[in-house]
C-alpha cells in the first residue's frame, strides 16, 4: 500500500515511526523524515518559525502543495499530520483532484484555541479525523474520533518511573535556534546559581556537533544529553521551553516550568489576535478536563534567572505529581496502533 504523507514537523515523524511499527507492506511517499523512507522533501527543507517567516515562504509552500497533488495520484491513501497551515490547504487540493481517495487526518488543528471554523473545512475535505486530546473531537459534526496519545506508546519508562534516581535538574532551551539563542544565555545564569546540582542540557538528536557548538556555546556546566525521556526520567525538575517536551515532562512525572519567549510581532497575534492564554499543552488539556492546572507559565519579560529559581524552589511536588496522574488517566492510552488499524482498515484496538 502506497500513502502519500505530509508530516512536517519533528515530532509528527516521531509518531509516524511508531505507526510504521505496526503496519505492513506500506511505502510512504511525500514530506517526512528522511530516516523513514526516501521523502520528495525532507523535514528539515520545511522548517519554519514564527509568521513572518512562513510569509517569506508562502509561495515556495504552494509550489510543495501543487507537487504533492501530482504525487498523489500514486497513492492508495493520504496521511496528513498537524501543520494545519500547510495541510488544510492541501487537504482541499487533494480532495478535489481525487475525491475518491481517503483522506486522514492525524494531529487535528488546535481549533480549540483558535479559528474553530477550520472544523468545517476539515470535515469537508477529510475522511477521517482522528484526535488525540480527548475534548478535541466534541468542536466536529461526526467525522472526529478519539483515538489516543502518541505519547502514551512513545514513553517507555513509566512502569519503573519510581526506581530511577532523579539526581539532575534538566534544561532544555528549545529545538530551533532562535528559541535558543533566546533561552540559553537565561538557562546558564540559572545553572550558576544551582552550581551545586548536577544538571544535564538536553539537545535534539538532529543537531551535529558543529551546529552544537556554534548555537550553544560554552556548555561544559551541562552533561549533554540526547534522550529526552531519559534525561527527564532521572530529573528532579527541568526548565523547558515551551513545547511537546511539556507534555512528555509531564507524563512522565518530572515537576517543570515552562518558559519562553517570542518575538514580539508572533506574541501579539497570538494573544492579542488569536486569543491564546494558554501554551503548555498541559495547562491547556487540564483546562478543558476538569478546569486545573500542571505548572507556570513564564512568558516574554517573565523569564529571567530570578523568576526560574524561585519556580524551582517553590514548586509543589506533591499537588504537580497529583496532577500529572490525573492527566495520564485521562488521555489513557496510547494511539499508533489504532492509527495503523485505521489506515489498514482493521478494527480499533
Amino acid at each position: 500500500m502506497k500513502i502519500l504523507v505530509s508530516a512536517l514537523e519533528p515530532s509528527s515523524n516521531l509518531h509516524l515511526k511508531e505507526i510504521l511499527k505496526h503496519t505492513q507492506n506500506v511505502e510512504l511517499l511525500g514530506i517526512f523524515d528522511k530516516s523513514l523512507g526516501t521523502p520528495h522533501y525532507d523535514i528539515s527543507q520545511m522548517a519554519i518559525m514564527g509568521v513572518v517567516d512562513a510569509i517569506k515562504k508562502l509561495k515556495w509552500f504552494f509550489k510543495v502543495a501543487d507537487e504533492m497533488v501530482i504525487l498523489a495520484k500514486e497513492a492508495d491513501k493520504i496521511l496528513l499530520m498537524d501543520s494545519s497551515g500547510f495541510n488544510l490547504p492541501l487537504a482541499k487540493k487533494l480532495k478535489k483532484a481525487y475525491p475518491n481517495k481517503e483522506i486522514i487526518y492525524y494531529i487535528l488543528p488546535q481549533i480549540w484555541a483558535s479559528r474553530p471554523k477550520r472544523a468545517i473545512k476539515l470535515e469537508k475535505y477529510c475522511d477521517k479525523l482522528l484526535g488525540i486530546l480527548p475534548f478535541e473531537v466534541d468542536y466536529y459534526q461526526n467525522k472526529a474520533q478519539y483515538i489516543g496519545h502518541p505519547l502514551l506508546d512513545e514513553i517507555q519508562i513509566n512502569d519503573n518511573i519510581e526506581e530511577i534516581n532523579k539526581e539532575y535538574i534538566a534544561f532544555m532551551p528549545g529545538s530551533r535556534k532562535s528559541e535558543i539563542l533566546r533561552l540559553l544565555p537565561i538557562f546558564k545564569e540559572v545553572r550558576k546559581e544551582l552550581a551545586h546540582k548536577k544538571a544535564i542540557l538536553i539537545i535534539p538528536n538532529s543537531f551535529s556537533t558543529q551546529k552544537i557548538e556554534e548555537l550553544y556555546g560554552d556548555i561544559s556546566a551541562f552533561k549533554v544529553e540526547r534522550n529526552t525521556h531519559t534525561a527527564l526520567a532521572k530529573s528532579e525538575f527541568a526548565f523547558i521551553c515551551s513545547g511537546t517536551a511539556t507534555l512528555e515532562a509531564a507524563l512522565i512525572g518530572t515537576p517543570f516550568t515552562l518558559s519562553y519567549i517570542a518575538k514580539k510581532i508572533d506574541f501579539f497575534i497570538g494573544t492579542k489576535i488569536l486569543g491564546i492564554k494558554q501554551v503548555g499543552l498541559a495547562n491547556i488539556i487540564l483546562t478543558h478536563h476538569n478546569n486545573t492546572r500542571l505548572h507556570n507559565e513564564l512568558l516574554q519579560e517573565q523569564v529571567n534567572s530570578k523568576n526560574l529559581l524561585q519556580e524551582y524552589y517553590e514548586i509543589n511536588r506533591e499537588i504537580f505529581k497529583e496532577k500529572a496522574q490525573e492527566l495520564r488517566k485521562y488521555l489513557s492510552h496510547g494511539s499508533s496502533k489504532n492509527v495503523s488499524n485505521i489506515i489498514e482498515n482493521k478494527n480499533l484496538s
